[in-house]
This record gives C-alpha cells, structure tokens and sequence, in this order.
C-alpha cells in the first residue's frame, strides 16, 4: 500500500482490515529511515513506543475492543508542543535536552483519540522565522527539490506530510508558521480562530497572536482533526466556550452564492508574476463553481508588518526571559562566573534571529519608545480588526496568494532579515485580527515549486471556510511529491 493516502483514507483502509496498523506504522518508519537524510524534518523520534501502540491497537481491533477514532494514524508534532516523556527542544540550544513532565491539551486529544506520535519535527528556534533555517538542529529541505526551503516556522510539519513521513502534523502559527510550510510544500494548513483550539503546553512565543493549526494532505483531514483538537479546555482561559460544530458534516456543501473578496494590498509590489496568475486563475475557479469574486482594499495591510513584528518581538522578549539556565537549560559549567555574567553568557547561546527579536522586543517596550511603537502597533492592530470587520459586511470569505513567492534556496535570504519579514505581508493578517485562515495547494510553478492560495474567513467559520477551501481543492489534480 502507498503511504500516499488521505487521513480519511488511512481510517477507511484499517477499518475495512487491508492493512493492519503496525504494518502501516513500520512502513511509515522506513519511509522516514529512507528520507531524512535528504530532507531532515525530524529532530526526535519515538519509534519503539510507535511500534508497541500499533501492535496494542491491532489487538483491540481484532477483538473488537472500543478504539479511538484515529486508529493509530501516525502523526508528527512540532517541537514546542510539549509532549510527556519525549523530548520538547523548540530547535534550541537552550532546551535541547528538556523533556516535559506533561502533554499539551491538544497531544492527550491525540491520544485519546489512539493517534500515535511518531516524533517531534524541526522547527525555527522557539518558533521565530519563515524558512526553518533557523535550527540549532539545521534547516529542514523541501521534499519538492531539496535545496529550496520548506518555509516555517512549522518546516518540520509541513516536510513531514509532504514526504509522506506520517499522515497528519500538527504545528503552531504565529504569523504564518502552519501556512508558510503548507504553501512552499503544497500540503493543506489551518490557522484557526484564535481561543478555538487550546495552547495549553504550547511554548509561548506571543501569546496574543498564536495558535496551534495542523497539516495535512486533504482538506477533509483538516476538518477531522479540527473536530478532535478544537473546544474549550479548563487550563487555557482564552478558549471559547463554544458549541462543538461537525467540520466534515457538510464539507462538500459547495460555495455557490457566496462572495468572496480578492484582497488588492497582498497582491501589489513584491508579488511573483507566476504567484499573481495562480491566484487570478483559483479566483476563476471559484467563480465557476458559482461563487462571485470581487477586489476588495484593506488599506491596513501596508502596515502590518512593522505592527506584526513590533508586537510579536515585544511578546517574545518577555517570554524568552525565563530561559536563565538556572531552571531550564544545558550543560555549560558555571565555575567562575557571577551571575549577571553567567546569565548573559548562557543567553549568547539563542541563535541570531531569537536575538535579534528579544532586542528588538526590549528596545519597543523601554521607556522612551514604548508609545512610540508599541502603542502605535496595537492601534494599527486594532484599525485591521475594524477593517477586517467591515470586509466581512461586504464579502463572506478573503482571498490572497499564501506567500508572495515560491520557495527559494536554502541560504539565499537568511543574511537579510527584512526580506525574509516581508514574505510574511499575507498571512500575519489573519494572526492580528485573530481571525481563521487556510493554505490551500494550488498548482506548481514553472520550476517544479508549488504554490499555494490563501482563504480567510471571519471569527469561528472554520466550518464554511473549510468547505470554500475543499472546493477550491477540487479543482485541482496535482502530482504528489517528486521523492
């Protein structure tokens, strides 16, 4: 059997008994031996652990014992989900040998539900960064040509579907970090409404602005595992106490009526010509399928980068200041040091862009700049929710390329910060506002690179957004991963 199946497919194959879920584990295990010397997604795997679950769950199959409802699907966790027993190393130096003594709410659903973790993947340390380059493991490499990134921060997530290293992924999305990876590797990832699903053994990076989102291969994947990790949970206080809603109830509803906007300021300067076409032609596609799709401004996005960055590294530099390696940290021998100097010497060990974001994140907050550019970046914040708003009195969905360029080479931006921050112009819309936002495969660029098209919806309509987006979905036939 090919590992190249959907999430749905994978519960279809086991529960009709055509291939057992050992079986499937083990092949998905050599699937990973095979390719991560080529693409390195993972940074700790838990193969024996995997083995032991799948041959518990076939035995209660078999004697038709009650089951979770994932059947042993193997799934990969970003390394700043915090997993118990297993390592939870965010990319860094600093936590490259803590283990949590606790599962994150959305891990024990997994669990639940006998998903089975088969390993933490790689990640831009403490999630800050869009190319996953920024590893003390190394960068992870696009399974699509492997000298291209895979974006990030959630690289590790996106590689693994794509190589078909597990089924289902889940990373964690800041500013763009499940989308980024899905686009550049032409998987399907979902940033939810922000309360929607719980960060509880998320390692904070800012607060205000992530959320957990996974990938997958198919959209209806995504609706099945949204029922599953979506709710309210008594440990996160800024989840909703919301009705549970059915994602894949419906999900083939169709789009025929709605009105969908094409958002002019994330297709302007900086916009590739292939990138721009993709997206005008997922537009057509919509509008076959009975949607009408019309330009829409919101003046808000020219800024939203600088208030993006502005209030992220704020956030971040505040976070970051509990890592002393006094309670977290690495070997490193304190013999001779007093402890202002210990503690400065130990925090030379975050990577460049950490660094530059908790400075950053220090100057905005001190006192002389903190209106200057904290304030101004909340108020910019808050003028995109009022614009954002009154879109969605005009339209019922928003669409946007995902990024403005296909991947490019491993090392070709990372020496120029302000770019790499610029790629981010489409999605941290969607973080700002809190609002759900979907990556969705499109087609593949001239150079054998994917593409893919983003949709945005407003707060809590993942159960239509989820439909918009698996009609776009069937427009398309494209070819799976070349390795």
């Amino acid at each position: 059997m090919s590992l190249d199946i959907s999430a749905t497919e994978y519960l279809s194959f086991v529960h009709d008994g055509n291939i057992s879920v050992e079986e499937f584990v083990a092949k998905t295990l050599d699937r990973i031996h095979l390719m991560e010397n080529k693409v390195h997604a993972f940074i700790t795997m838990d193969e024996q652990s995997a083995l032991n679950k799948a041959r518990s769950i076939d035995k209660k199959i078999q004697a038709k014992e009650k089951t979770g409802s994932l059947l042993g699907m193997p799934v990969s966790i970003k390394d700043n989900i915090c997993t118990n027993g297993l390592r939870t190393t965010c990319a860094s130096k600093m936590l490259e040998n803590f283990v949590a003594p606790y599962d994150a709410t959305v891990v024990s659903k997994l669990k639940q539900e006998d998903a089975i973790i088969i390993g933490k993947v790689n990640l831009d340390e403490f999630a800050m960064g869009s190319t996953t380059e920024f590893s003390y493991f190394g960068p992870s490499k696009n399974p699509w040509n492997t000298e291209y990134v895979p974006g990030g921060s959630s690289g590790g997530s996106g590689v693994s579907v794509s190589a078909l290293e597990c089924v289902l992924s889940l990373g964690s999305d800041t500013g763009g970090s499940v989308r980024s990876p899905a686009s550049f590797c032409s998987v399907v990832g979902l940033k939810p409404t922000y309360g929607l699903v719980s960060r509880y053994g998320l390692v904070s990076y800012a607060n205000s602005i992530e959320q957990i989102g996974p990938i997958a291969r198919r959209v209806e994947d995504i609706a099945l595992i949204m029922n599953i990790i979506s709710g309210h949970d008594s440990h996160d206080d800024t989840t909703v106490k919301e009705n549970k809603v059915d994602y894949q109830e419906g999900l083939d509803g169709g789009i025929k009526g709605k009105k969908i906007g094409l958002v002019q300021q994330m297709m302007g300067e900086g916009i590739d010509k292939e990138v721009a076409a993709a997206t005008k032609n997922a537009s057509s596609k919509l509008e076959d399928l009975g949607a009408e799709c019309v330009p829409i401004s919101l003046d808000s996005v020219e800024h939203s980068v600088a208030a993006y960055y502005t209030i992220a590294s704020a956030e971040a530099s505040s976070n970051l200041a509990r890592y002393d390696n006094l309670r977290y940290g690495y070997d490193f021998g304190s013999e001779g040091y007093e402890f202002k100097a210990y503690v400065s010497k130990v925090r030379s060990s975050f990577g460049p862009e950490v660094t530059r974001r908790m400075l950053l994140g220090a100057f905005v907050l001190s006192a002389g700049y903190y209106g200057k550019y904290y304030v101004k970046a909340q108020q910019v914040r808050a003028m995109m929710k009022s614009q954002i708003d009154m879109a969605f009195k005009k339209v019922d969905f928003l669409l946007s390329p995902t990024m403005p360029i296909p991947p490019f080479k491993i090392g070709e931006k990372i020496d120029d910060p302000l770019t790499l921050y610029l790629l981010d112009i489409n999605t941290i819309t969607a973080n700002l506002a809190g609002i759900p936002a979907i990556s969705v495969p499109f087609t593949i660029s001239s150079s054998g690179l994917p593409i893919g098209i983003q949709l945005l919806a407003n707060s809590f309509q993942e159960k239509s957004l989820l439909q918009t987006a698996y009609s776009l979905q069937q427009t398309t036939h494209l070819p799976g991963v070349p390795i």
